[in-house]
C-alpha cells in the first residue's frame, strides 16, 4: 500500500468527520432522517478504494464512506441528504446514502437498495447469480471477472432473507463478497439481546462460504483483508464473508440519537477505537509523515465540506411537476402485433400456450432464464407448465430452487440489473406472501426511486384460483394484496391466446410484471371452461398490457331499449358470466380485463356509459377488494349515466377456501349466482 493511498484515506476520513459535525450542527436544515459512517469509515474506505468500474455493489444506509471512496463528492452526497433536485441518485426521492448508479466507466454499478435491514442480500446475490450466468455463457463484457459486493450491518444478519441469500450463494458458488459491519448495536438493541452468535460464527453454518475477520477500525488491516477477499472472489469465483468489527461513534440516525440509549462509559470506550486517530498515528509513527501535512489535509477537508454544504443548501429543489415520473419506464409493446389466429393454427390449452411462449422466449433470447420450485428437470412444474424446458435449454437456464419465495422474487432485481432477463414462478398464489417483502419493498419502488435507472425487468408467474378440492392453501385468489402497490404491472388472462400474448409482452416490458394464471383454466377441465382453449397465436403475437377485450357483445337493440348491462370481470369470472348470459340473450356484454394494472379504464367507462348498468365480478372476496374499488371508481366516473347502482359480486367473506368441494362451491361465485345478479340488475 503506497503513501498516497494512505493520505487519500486520511483525507476522506477527515471529510467524514466534518460532514457528521456539519449535519449535527445544522439539524434544522438536515431535517430528513440520515445516518453517518463515523466509526465505520476505515473498512468502508478499504472496500470503496479497491473496487473497479466493472464491479457491482449494494450498500446499506450507513455506507457514505464507500461512496466517497468511489469518487462521489461530499456535495453530491449532500444533495441527497437534503433532498435536492440534482441528487445524482434519486433526484430528491431517497434517503441519504441510498445510492443507485449505472457505471460511467470510472465507478462501479451501484444497485438500489431500501432501508429495510438485510433486504439487499437477496438482490445482490441475484446480481452475482446473473454475473455467473453471463460469464459462463460468454455474454459478459468486462476486462476481468467482476466482483459483487453486498454490504450490511450485523443486525441485519438475523433476518431470514439473509439466510436465503447465503444458502443460494453457497449452493451455486457465486462470486460475491458479503461485508458485515458489526458495531454491536441494532438501533438500541445490544449484541447480547439480538443474537446468539456474531455473523462470522453464523456464517460457519453455510458450507462453502469462505470467512474472514478484521478490526474494521484499522484502515491498514482492513485494506489488506479486503484486498485478499476481493482477489479470492475475482479468482476463485466463490463467495466470501468479511466480518469487520467497528465502533459506532455517531448516532444510529439523526432521529435516534446515541444519548438516548448508550451510557457515557460505553461511548467513551467506543471513542478509543476511532479509525481517524488510528490512521493518523500510523502515518506519523510508522511512515514518518509530519503532522503539519496531516493538519493541512484536515483543514482542506474542513473547508471543502463547509463549501460543499453551502452549495448544497442553495441548490434547487425538485420540480413538483415531476413527482409522477418514473413509475415505469416505457415499454416497446404498445399495440397488438402478430397473428392471433393463424389459419393453420391448432387449438391449445392455456398451460400449453404458456409453455410454448416461454420456450420461444428462451430460444430467441440467450439472456433469458426461468426458475422456481419444481419447474426444472424431472417434473417441469406441478402443473406441467414447464415440461421439457430444462431438457431443451439446460439446467443453467431452467432450474429448480429451494422453497425460497423471497429469493425467487427478490433475486430478479439483481439479475435484471446486470442484464439477465428472469422469468420466475411461485407455485400457488397462497404462497406469494413470503415474497411480498422483496416484491413491494425492493422491486416495485426501484424504478421510481432511481429515476428509471433500475427498472426490474422480470416476469413473475403465479398459478391462482380454486380448481376443485385444492383446499385452503392452494385455492386462494389474492390479487388485491398486490394491486394497491404502484410500480408493478399485473395480468390475469382467461384463455390460451391471451396468456401467450401477455407473457410475451410481459417479457419485453422492462418493468416488473406479475402474470396470474388460473389453475382451473389451465387444462379446461372445469365445467364450462372449454373456450379457454383457443387457436394458438404465432410466435410474434403480443398484447399490450392495459388493453381489455370484449368477450361478449350485447345486441344494439337491447342497448337502445335500455335492457342491457355490462359485466366487468377477469379469469374464471369470464366463464361464469358467459354461461349466465345465455339466460338473457343479447342483454349482456362482457369485458375481459386481461390486465388489472394498468387498467383499460377508457373501455370500461365507455361501455358502462353505453349500458347504464354494470356488474363487477371477481373470484375474490368482495370486501376491500380490487373489484370493490373498481366498482367505486365506476360509480364515481359514470354516475350521471347509471340507471342502477354498480353491483359487485365475488366469493363469500371467509378466511380460506375449505377442502370439501361442496363447501368450496358454496363460497365461490357460480353461473347461478351471476345469473341472479344479472336478473336483478336488468330489472332494477
Amino acid at each position: 500500500m503506497n503513501t498516497q493511498l494512505l493520505l487519500r484515506a486520511y483525507e476522506l476520513m477527515c471529510c467524514v468527520k466534518y460532514m457528521a459535525q456539519t449535519y449535527d450542527e445544522n439539524r434544522s436544515i438536515c431535517k430528513y432522517v440520515h445516518s453517518t459512517s463515523r466509526g465505520h469509515e476505515a473498512i468502508q474506505l478499504a472496500v470503496g478504494l479497491q473496487l473497479r468500474p466493472y464491479d457491482y455493489i449494494g450498500m446499506y444506509y450507513r455506507d457514505e464512506s464507500i461512496l466517497l471512496a468511489l469518487g462521489f463528492t461530499p456535495y453530491e452526497l449532500m444533495l441527497q441528504l437534503i433532498g435536492k433536485r440534482d441528487d445524482p441518485f434519486s433526484g430528491g426521492r431517497e434517503y441519504y446514502a441510498h445510492p443507485s448508479f449505472r457505471s460511467d466507466g470510472a465507478k462501479p454499478t451501484i444497485l438500489h437498495h431500501s432501508s429495510a435491514t438485510g433486504m439487499q442480500a437477496i438482490p445482490l446475490t441475484g446480481a452475482a447469480q446473473g454475473v455467473q450466468y453471463l460469464e459462463r455463457k460468454g455474454l459478459l463484457q468486462a476486462p476481468e471477472p467482476p466482483v459483487v459486493v453486498c454490504s450490511m450491518g450485523d443486525g441485519s444478519v438475523t433476518e431470514g432473507e439473509v439466510s436465503e441469500a447465503w444458502q443460494f450463494a453457497v449452493l451455486k458458488q457465486l462470486p460475491i463478497l458479503y461485508l458485515v459491519q458489526d458495531n454491536g448495536w441494532s438501533i438500541s438493541v445490544s449484541r447480547e439481546e439480538m443474537r446468539a452468535m456474531d455473523a462470522y460464527e453464523y456464517a460457519g453454518g453455510f458450507k462453502g462460504l469462505h470467512r474472514m475477520q478484521v478490526d474494521g477500525s484499522d484502515f491498514v488491516a482492513s485494506f489488506a483483508c479486503v484486498q485478499e477477499a476481493i482477489a479470492y472472489v475475482r479468482r476463485q469465483r466463490r463467495p466470501v464473508l468479511v466480518h469487520a468489527t467497528v465502533p459506532l461513534l455517531n448516532h444510529h440516525t439523526s432521529g435516534v440519537r446515541k444519548e438516548m440509549y448508550r451510557s457515557a462509559e460505553e461511548l467513551a470506550e467506543a471513542a478509543q477505537r476511532d479509525p481517524l486517530p488510528k490512521l493518523r498515528s500510523y502515518l506519523i509513527y510508522q511512515l514518518g509523515i509530519v503532522e503539519e501535512i496531516l493538519d493541512e489535509i484536515d483543514a482542506q477537508a474542513r473547508a471543502r465540506v463547509a463549501a460543499d454544504f453551502n452549495r448544497a443548501v442553495a441548490a434547487a429543489d425538485p420540480d413538483p411537476a415531476t413527482v409522477m415520473d418514473f413509475e415505469f419506464v416505457p415499454t416497446p409493446i404498445i399495440e397488438e402485433r402478430g397473428t392471433r389466429t393463424p389459419s393453420n393454427g391448432q387449438r391449445v390449452m392455456m398451460v400449453d400456450a404458456a409453455l410454448h411462449a416461454v420456450e420461444e422466449i428462451l430460444r430467441k433470447h440467450p439472456e433469458a432464464i426461468f426458475f422456481g420450485q419444481d419447474v426444472g428437470r424431472r417434473l417441469g412444474g406441478v402443473f406441467r407448465e414447464a415440461a421439457t424446458l430444462a431438457e431443451k435449454f439446460g439446467d443453467d437456464r431452467v432450474f429448480n430452487t429451494a422453497i425460497q419465495e423471497a429469493y425467487i422474487v427478490g433475486s430478479t432485481a439483481g439479475l435484471s440489473a446486470v442484464g439477465v432477463k428472469p422469468i420466475v414462478e411461485i407455485q400457488f398464489a397462497d404462497y406469494q406472501f413470503p415474497a411480498l417483502n422483496q416484491l413491494i419493498t425492493e422491486i416495485s419502488k426501484s424504478c421510481y426511486l432511481t429515476l428509471g435507472k433500475f427498472p426490474v425487468n422480470m416476469v413473475l408467474r403465479i398459478p391462482i384460483g380454486a380448481y376443485g378440492g385444492g383446499g385452503p392453501y392452494h385455492s386462494g385468489c389474492h390479487e388485491s394484496v398486490i394491486l394497491p402497490q404502484r410500480g408493478l404491472k399485473v395480468c390475469y388472462p382467461s384463455n390460451a391466446a391471451d396468456l401467450k400474448g401477455l407473457l410475451k409482452a410481459a417479457f419485453y416490458d422492462p418493468n416488473p410484471v406479475i402474470v396470474y394464471e388460473h389453475k382451473g383454466l389451465y387444462w379446461c377441465k372445469n365445467p364450462g371452461t372449454e373456450e379457454a382453449r383457443t387457436i394458438e397465436p404465432d410466435e410474434d403475437y403480443v398484447i399490450p398490457l392495459g388493453k381489455a377485450r370484449i368477450a361478449l357483445a350485447a345486441d344494439e337493440h337491447r342497448i337502445a331499449e335500455g335492457f342491457s348491462l355490462v359485466v366487468v370481470t377477469y379469469g374464471m369470472g369470464v366463464y361464469w358470466a358467459m354461461h349466465a348470459a345465455r339466460q338473457f340473450p343479447g342483454c349482456v356484454e362482457i369485458i375481459d380485463l386481461r390486465t388489472l394494472y394498468p387498467l383499460d379504464e377508457p373501455l370500461i367507462e365507455a361501455r358502462v356509459r353505453q349500458h347504464g348498468k354494470c356488474l363487477v365480478l371477481t373470484e375474490e372476496t368482495v370486501t376491500n377488494s380490487f373489484a370493490q374499488a373498481l366498482s367505486g371508481r365506476i360509480a364515481a366516473t359514470c354516475f350521471q349515466y347509471l340507471d342502477a347502482p354498480v353491483c359487485c359480486l365475488g366469493a363469500l367473506p371467509v378466511p380460506a377456501i375449505p377442502l370439501n368441494m361442496t363447501l368450496e362451491q358454496a363460497i365461490l361465485p357460480s353461473v347461478e349466482k351471476v345469473a341472479a345478479a344479472i336478473d336483478q340488475l336488468l330489472h332494477y
